[in-house]
């Protein structure tokens, strides 16, 4: 019979604690993560004999954090709110700062002296969120068949590691599409079709139930026309500009593309960026001046680029150099004439 009273007594404790998480006045919230946030007691203890005590679990209030004896000194008794945590003295309201995502949970506030002033919070700190990644889907790059006018750009728009947040794509105020992370961690993206000449204002939004981060679309910059593939640079040699000094020859090569725009052209030593130049949205020509050694042995290369795609040419120096050889060959005259002397040069 003594057995069967503890065990109704340890059945009766267990299950006040796992259902007195409803059996107080409950107040859900949500916090930014970085944020400090004030749980109030509404309440104010001006006993000395008050003890208040506030407990905290991810899913039930039994770990001790912080309280207040009757000398009105205050604990903090988990490492975790360490120097994050600060009771009020006079309400025993409590306030954590620079709160973390682990910090989400359930917290529970008890003062001995007024046991109906029992409050839970229902805390969820929502991480920080990232701001979304656009970028062009170049496998998509279509180009309509009804017309050599309209062409398609196909995008993506990303964002890493976010749970409880929906991705979406809106045309001005208007909603086009969305999808949603639920408890998991995971990566979205969100395809999104456009036209080329498309003047519409097109944004990207990520955002969970306290706030949001915006990618707005530049068209103009991410989707230039598909047909529009970048050339292969040329490279030639500007024989005008080539010269010999004793052992040591250079000479002048020339990087060009033709009908270019929203372009860089450089020059590259290895891996290393000699030169470069750029070109706006006007439709023009471009050529970048490089000098080099005959016997240089580095590795050149010139690059053309946007922001989608780049074309690169490797130079060969042995066969674009002018390897300098003077030979003068005596024409027949008489050693009075002014008759000049030719020279040869042969690559």
């Amino acid at each position: 019979m003594v057995l069967a009273l503890v065990l109704l007594r340890l059945w009766l404790w267990h299950f006040s604690g796992v259902f007195g998480v409803e059996a107080g006045e409950m107040k859900s919230l949500s916090v930014m993560e970085g944020d400090s946030v004030t749980l109030h007691t509404d309440t104010d203890t001006q006993r000395n004999d008050a003890v208040i005590e506030w407990m905290f679990g991810p899913e039930n209030p039994d770990t001790v954090i912080a309280e207040i004896n009757r000398a009105n000194i205050n604990h903090i008794t988990d490492e975790r709110f360490r120097d994050r945590v600060k009771m009020d003295s006079q309400t025993g309201s409590l306030t954590i700062t620079n709160i973390r995502t682990t910090d989400s949970g359930l917290y529970k506030v008890e003062i001995t002296t007024n046991p109906e002033a029992e409050k839970i919070f229902n805390v969820t700190v929502c991480a920080l969120l990232p701001v979304p990644l656009i970028i062009r889907d170049t496998s998509q790059c279509s180009s309509s068949s009804g017309s050599s006018s309209v062409s398609k750009c196909s995008l993506l728009c990303s964002v890493l590691n976010v749970s409880h947040v929906t991705l979406s794509w809106y045309k001005g105020n208007s909603l086009i599409s969305s999808i949603r992370a639920s408890d998991l961690s995971i990566s979205l993206s969100l395809p999104l079709e456009v036209e080329h000449q498309d003047k519409n204002t097109y944004s990207c939004v990520l955002n969970n139930n306290i706030s949001n981060q915006t990618k707005h679309l530049d068209i103009s910059q991410l989707c230039q026309p598909c047909a529009a593939l970048l050339p292969v640079p040329v490279i030639i040699r500007d024989t005008s500009q080539c010269s010999s000094s004793s052992s040591v020859s250079k000479c002048s090569l020339l990087c060009s593309v033709l009908n270019v725009s929203h372009v860089t052209l450089s020059w590259y030593k290895g891996n290393s960026l000699i030169s470069s130049i750029s070109v706006s949205d006007l439709s023009i020509s471009l050529s970048l001046p490089l000098e080099v050694e005959h016997q240089d042995k580095n590795t050149y290369s010139c690059v053309l680029n946007n922001n989608i795609s780049n074309q690169t040419k490797h130079l060969d120096i042995s066969q674009l150099s002018l390897q300098m050889e003077i030979k003068i060959q005596p024409e027949t005259h008489d050693h009075n004439s002014n008759a000049p002397v030719m020279f040869v040069v042969s690559p």
